[in-house]
């Protein structure tokens, strides 16, 4: 039996995804629905995860370095709270590594929020940096090398 798959997102999941994220991060979390969308979206490489029931119920993005570095974003990753802990996160988290990779990518940083260190930690994440407040929430920088 396998676990959870990922793959990269087309224009017809974009309204699953929406939904899921503004979920997570606006319903449960209190994000201000105002910041949780903004103008990366559209150049960000998306990718998502289906239950069995074919419904979204995790998401990520990847943001490419646009001043020709090699050190990539990672962001809006957010799970269905009725999945978490299952590995649809870890199937989004290694997707968005691979294509990464396929990119040209050698490192990612993401801002992890402080429940979230522990899955990021086994994901070979190191934390770079004291914890700060974004958007009401406590996070750290992460960081880890791709090659």
């Amino acid at each position: 039996m396998t676990g959870p798959a990922a793959r990269v997102a087309g224009p017809a999941d974009w309204p699953e995804i929406i939904a899921l994220r503004t979920r997570v991060f606006v319903e449960e979390q209190g994000v201000p629905a105002e910041i949780e969308q903004d103008d990366r979206d559209a150049t960000a490489v998306h990718v998502h995860a289906r239950d069995e029931a074919g419904r979204v119920v995790a998401t990520g993005r990847l943001l490419l370095p646009a001043d020709g570095s090699t050190t990539a974003s990672l962001g809006r990753m957010a799970a269905d709270p009725g999945v978490r802990g299952r590995g649809f996160g870890a199937a989004v988290l290694a997707e968005l590594h691979e294509q990464a990779r396929l990119r040209g990518v050698a490192a990612i940083e993401l801002h992890a929020q402080l429940p979230a260190r522990g899955f990021y930690e086994r994901a070979g994440y190191t934390a770079v940096g004291e914890e700060y407040l974004e958007a009401g929430i406590a996070h750290v920088t992460m960081r880890r090398e791709l090659t």
